[in-house]
């Protein structure tokens, strides 16, 4: 049977390092571990190069290579005959592979030192599967969805969704359903910070949503600040990704930071940018308790889903700028009389609700100026519109993304089953609902 390059998939995903042998001019040999090895067609291979200057060296006197790559998922082993065929010092490949060491790096506190000087492209001449002493039994595999399908159906239930709220939800429940990837976060970017923020979760309790991360940390971190898709197919080699985060934060009443969720025992992940014309506007990301959980078509779909949804938000956006001509009946809650005390800290707009923590920055706002209507003249429902023409709630000139600032406080005040909530009443419409005496001091 003749070996392809794209039978070996599961051997370029960096969960078991590969071995390179050159040999220099006189033809003493020199073997180096390699980090990362990815299949740039059906006939090249390319070889990150962060540290090994001797077999560079080597490869530009003697062109001929021999690489041992191994199958992460079984442990089958295969040798390649490489010849040289050039380098790549910048360039879309060179990106990604730059991406993916950064990011491993990150993981492990090298970032200094896990950086990629070049990429060493190679022309495969051989591939040969290496005997094995102990007789090889093929790993269970899991039956895995058609993914084109599943593509399919994920964008029409987002395309179909008539606000934020229905997009986000259609987007990580198809992920779930048609996908089998049953814990998945979405985050939105700002423009006024330099990170990005929780606004849909599934399969995490609590959900996280609100929990933010700084452009270039960990992965999500990473794909935000790239725009490129960065993925990790067995973290027992490297520490769990946020860990830190998670566990040094538990108290989001004192530290007003919401606790980024995630699987105790995940063995892969990817984030993947959520693009428009180019711009970053928001990161999906997956995670899974088995290795290899991402092939190249779980990519793909995941891209397609991705840039759907972005496509879909922004719609949601510009589209609020018009609200429906008559709102759909709603019930509002009667107040029953006990307190509701309202904290707002103007230094960081953060709210408190009967103690807890809610809120800050611009959806922080937004709920003290809904309640400052509320309070002085009973107002209960408000406008995008007229949202936007308040100067004083500071909101960004340019694409200020109300619609999912919104859906981010009316599922913070969902969650935590707050005596105030948020009401979609329709399209560019919000409504007020409390349920008592609303007190609001400014602290």
């Amino acid at each position: 049977m003749t070996i392809t390059l794209r039978d070996l998939e599961a051997c370029f995903e960096g969960v078991i390092p590969s071995i390179i042998a050159t040999a220099d001019a006189e033809g003493v040999p020199n073997i180096s571990y390699l980090s990362h090895v990815s299949m740039v067609d059906d006939e090249h291979v390319a070889l990150s190069n962060q540290f090994f200057a001797k077999t560079a060296a080597n490869i530009r006197l003697n062109p001929k290579a021999t690489l041992v790559v191994v199958d992460g998922l079984t442990g089958a082993q295969f040798r390649l005959q490489l010849a040289f065929a050039y380098t790549l010092e910048d360039g879309a490949l060179f990106d990604r592979l730059a991406q993916e060491v950064a990011a491993g790096g990150a993981q492990v506190g090298l970032s200094d030192v896990m950086r990629l000087r070049c990429v060493d492209v190679f022309r495969v001449v051989a591939i040969e599967a290496v005997p094995s002493p102990v007789e090889a039994v093929d790993a269970p595999r899991r039956p895995r969805p058609d993914r084109l399908f599943a593509a399919e159906n994920i964008v029409a239930a987002v395309a179909a969704a008539a606000d934020a709220g229905g997009v986000v939800d259609a987007l990580l429940e198809g992920i779930s359903a048609h996908l089998g990837f049953g814990h998945a976060m979405l985050f939105q970017s700002y423009g006024e910070k330099a990170q990005i923020t929780a606004i849909g979760s599934t399969g995490y309790v609590p959900s996280g949503i609100g929990a933010e991360v700084p452009f270039g940390e960990g992965l999500i971190g990473s794909a935000a600040a790239s725009g490129r898709t960065v993925k990790v197919s067995d973290m027992s080699r490297i520490r769990r990704f946020g860990s830190a985060v998670r566990h040094s934060s538990p108290d989001e009443n004192r530290t007003r930071e919401i606790v980024l969720p995630g699987m105790a025992d995940a063995m892969s992940q990817i984030a993947v940018p959520l693009l428009v014309q180019g711009h970053v506007e928001g990161v999906l990301f997956v995670e899974s308790d088995r290795r290899l959980a991402f092939t190249r078509e779980d990519e793909a779909a995941l891209a397609i889903v991705a840039r759907q949804a972005a496509v879909s938000l922004a719609l949601c956006e510009r589209m609020s700028f018009d609200p429906e001509a008559a709102l759909p009946a709603h019930t509002v809650p009667v107040a029953d009389g006990s307190r509701v005390d309202v904290a707002h800290h103007p230094f960081d707009d953060s709210v408190f609700i009967n103690g807890d923590y809610v809120i800050k920055g611009v959806a922080g706002r937004l709920l003290v100026h809904m309640l400052h209507h509320y309070l002085e003249g009973g107002r209960r429902e408000f406008t995008n519109r007229e949202i936007r023409l308040d100067t004083s709630l500071r909101l960004p000139d340019y694409k200020d993304n109300l619609e999912t600032r919104l859906l981010l406080l009316r599922r913070r005040l969902d969650e935590k089953h707050l005596p105030i909530r948020l009401l979609q009443l329709g399209r560019g419409k919000i409504g007020l609902a409390v349920e008592g005496e609303v007190r609001l001091t400014r602290r």
